[in-house]
């Protein structure tokens, strides 16, 4: 696929390496569904062109992350989102980078609360959760089972 989708980009895997594909997302209230569906293709490459195991349950789940923190750092920092997808040894990895610097934090758990629940969603579904300032901004790190 070329640059034209939103700075889309996929990253070319040498014999024997695991794929990764880097994605500026637009910077307008499509960059949530935009987000889900890179994902979604990305697995479906790394299914089809690696020959990877990836389980349904991991679809989901990558496409629920991806939506979470795009939709906070749309919603908090506006645009660009950059998004990076990564295999790694048996995780897809999920980077999400944004020009603000301020982290975000988990909050205590309130079944009233409308809203407000992405990063609690995202913790109670990853692997890990890894939140850093970058020279720029800051990245938010996932890591998901791919089986």
């Amino acid at each position: 696929m070329g640059e034209s989708e939103a700075g889309k980009r996929l990253v070319a895997a040498a014999p024997g390496e695991l794929p990764r594909q880097v994605v500026v997302l637009a910077a307008d209230d499509t960059c949530m569904s935009q987000a889900r569906r890179v994902a979604a293709d990305f697995l479906a490459r790394a299914r089809a062109d690696h020959g990877l195991a990836v389980a349904e349950k991991t679809d989901d789940l990558t496409r629920l992350v991806v939506s979470e923190l795009v939709t906070n750092a749309y919603k908090y920092v506006g645009g660009p989102v950059l998004m990076e997808l990564s295999v790694v040894g048996g995780h897809i990895e999920v980077v999400v980078r944004d020009r603000g610097t301020d982290l975000p934090v988990a909050r205590a758990a309130d079944a009233g609360r409308i809203g407000q629940h992405g990063l609690e969603i995202v913790m109670a579904v990853a692997q890990s959760v890894e939140a850093r300032r970058e020279p720029g901004g800051k990245s938010i790190t996932v890591r998901l089972p791919l089986e």
